[in-house]
């Protein structure tokens, strides 16, 4: 039976899994309009841009990583449910919060800095490195915000 405790916890997956995915959505989506018109103009440049709009959709896997890890946790996924106290319910979906908001808005603007990096690399393609680096540095905060949150869910 799903108690409010239970529910609490199933929540917090939920919101890690949802609003990550949401931003990667948004951003994915962006960076590949911006690709599009790019490519539309010159073909050669698709592998260059590719990487671009891939990379904001990794907080959407982060996101859904956290979600599992919790759910196996608590027994959801393959094992017994566990009983838990509504503190404990409280606690899982706070420990879920920092990839829920950190990866919505790093995917979003991880998404506005590889737009950016598709106009870099419509003027200057020899530069694609750079604006790879550049994305991938807003990286660093999704995955923090999954180590705060995997830790978080293993130490309740």
């Amino acid at each position: 039976m799903i108690n409010l405790a239970m529910s609490l916890a199933i929540l917090g997956a939920a919101l890690a899994a949802l609003l990550a995915g949401m931003g990667s959505a948004k951003a994915v989506g962006t960076v590949g309009e911006a690709a599009n018109g790019l490519v539309s103009q010159d073909p050669g440049k698709f592998s260059k841009v590719l990487i671009l709009q891939l990379l904001p959709g990794t907080q959407g896997l982060y996101g859904l990583l956290v979600a599992v890890l919790l759910l196996s946790k608590i027994g959801v996924i393959g094992g017994n449910p566990a009983t838990l106290t509504t503190p404990q319910g409280f606690s899982y979906l706070l420990a879920c919060l920092p990839m829920a908001i950190g990866g919505f808005f790093s995917a979003i603007h991880q998404g506005k800095v590889a737009v950016a990096g598709v106009g870099l690399v419509a003027k200057k393609p020899e530069e694609s490195g750079k604006a790879v680096i550049m994305a991938a540095m807003v990286e660093t905060y999704a995955i923090l915000a999954l180590l705060i949150s995997i830790l978080l869910i293993y130490n309740i």
